[in-house]
């Protein structure tokens, strides 16, 4: 009997509404109001702006990485290969360590966000809110327990939704509100000096937030169709159709709510859609914003439950994530493991500190330390290993490192202090590991599936 295996099923158009509804989610509707008020001004559209520049600098390092290694796992991939077969083992068990507690949180996140904007339909008690954000996870790996292709079809359906809702908003302010007003006036007081940069890198943090997503297909590599092409190609559209769409839907709710309105309202979308359509129109708006939110938990559940499984497969990890359901071929395990975890912290925690807490836990290993590995990997390798070339190369992954550096700051002290320290739990338990199971340090002999990776990028490119 054959080894089930990851099957290439997901096209560009299936690639790019993974990207696209993992992007969107609850963030930008819960945030908006976060950043005007942050910024306090209507120059609070520069923050949206940097997240789109950032996202596209950052893209051209995931898609020369995701292009040469069209595997399961994206940035574990990614680590091992760009630190070599010592240090990448390090670096690649290290985000591991920080997905199994930064993906579920990012789920949660989205659940949190859903049982949060629900309530404008109706006041309910935190517990009632508690109880829907569970049930949101547990109604996403329900719908995930099946196979790839149809998993494609459903996240081309949930896209269109989130295409829908999109494109109203935008139209509602063309129609009733002054559409160009906030684009005239956006540096009406402004003032270019540290106090602006420092409230720009804060509400930078929740813009940057509201992009996450768009290297989503970086982690189910091993499912893309013609890798080489479309990983890049669902990055970049994902991204510049993303950035449209927030610039058009805060310029839309600019033209029609003023500026204290939009920085006290919880319910921002739903407030503007009724002043212009009334209250019925209203809830209509925000059961699409659930519908919005609802699609990015199943997008990003998605992508995560791949890095467990690859990790194991590659034996760094537990080998019961490297389990495949014998008929449907995806890492089950995984994804369960994932989506229980997802359940309790979507009990536990706040939005707020929840997004704060993602950022500082990633930003380390995930985004600096992936940008330095690249540029390690070309070191040796030289440019003509990789299937895809940024333009300009360094200058993207430079500009990308110190960027998230800067944004990793912003997060605040705790934060960054709580992201260090993650990091530095996941190095003590590497070492105890590798002690462990006499590996590099404490031993001279690599483990023998070291060329594992190498073999598996040659097939899955031929």
């Amino acid at each position: 009997m054959n080894k089930p295996k990851l099957d290439r099923k997901i096209s560009l158009l299936q690639a790019t509404a993974i990207n696209m509804t993992d992007m969107v989610g609850i963030g930008p509707f819960v945030v908006l109001s976060v950043v005007a008020e942050s910024m306090n001004g209507p120059w609070y559209l520069y923050a949206w702006i940097a997240g789109a520049l950032l996202s596209v600098i950052d893209a051209n390092v995931w898609s020369q990485l995701g292009a040469t290694f069209p595997l399961a796992g994206g940035s574990y991939n990614f680590l091992k290969e760009g630190y070599g077969p010592k240090w990448g083992k390090l670096m690649s068990f290290l985000f591991v360590w920080q997905t199994m507690i930064q993906a579920p949180l990012v789920i949660a996140s989205a659940a949190i966000g859903f049982a949060q904007y629900a309530s404008f339909l109706f006041p309910y008690s935190n517990f009632v809110s508690k109880c829907i954000s569970g049930t949101v996870v547990i109604a996403i790996v329900f719908l995930l327990y099946r196979k790839i292709d149809a998993i494609g079809k459903i996240s081309v359906f949930l896209w269109s939704g989130v295409l829908f809702t999109m494109v109203w908003i935008i139209s509602g302010g063309l129609l009733h509100g002054h559409f160009m007003q906030p684009i005239l006036h956006m540096n009406d007081g402004l003032t270019i000096n540290h106090a602006f940069a420092a409230s720009l890198g804060f509400a930078s943090v929740k813009t940057v937030y509201s992009y996450l997503g768009y290297y989503n297909v970086c982690h189910l590599g091993g499912e893309i169709k013609h890798p080489r092409k479309n990983i890049p190609r669902s990055m970049f559209i994902s991204i510049a159709g993303i950035a449209v769409l927030y610039l058009l839907m805060n310029i839309s709710i600019a033209g029609v709510l003023p500026l204290p309105v939009i920085q006290q309202s919880k319910f921002v979308v739903s407030s503007f859609i009724e002043q212009i359509a009334g209250n019925s129109a209203a809830k209509v708006a925000t059961l699409l914003i659930l519908w919005v939110a609802f699609a990015s938990v199943f997008s990003a559940t998605l992508g995560y439950s791949r890095i467990p499984y690859a990790a194991a497969a590659d034996g760094a990890f537990f080998k019961v994530f490297a389990k495949l359901h014998p008929t449907k071929h995806f890492p089950y395990v995984s994804l369960l493991v994932l989506g229980a975890t997802a359940f309790v912290f979507s009990l536990l925690f706040r939005l707020r500190d929840v997004i704060d807490a993602i950022l500082a836990m990633r930003i380390l290993i995930q985004f600096i330390g992936q940008s330095v590995g690249l540029i390690l990997l070309v070191k040796r390798k030289g440019k003509q290993y990789f299937a895809w070339h940024m333009p300009l190369y360094p200058i993207p992954a430079v500009l990308a490192i110190l960027i998230w550096l800067y944004i990793f700051i912003s997060t605040g002290t705790t934060m960054m202090l709580g992201g260090i320290t993650v990091t530095a739990l996941g190095t003590i338990a590497y070492f105890l590991k590798a002690k462990s199971n006499k590996e590099w340090p404490f031993s001279n002999r690599l483990a023998d599936g070291e060329n594992i990776l190498k073999q598996q990028t040659q097939q899955h490119n031929q």
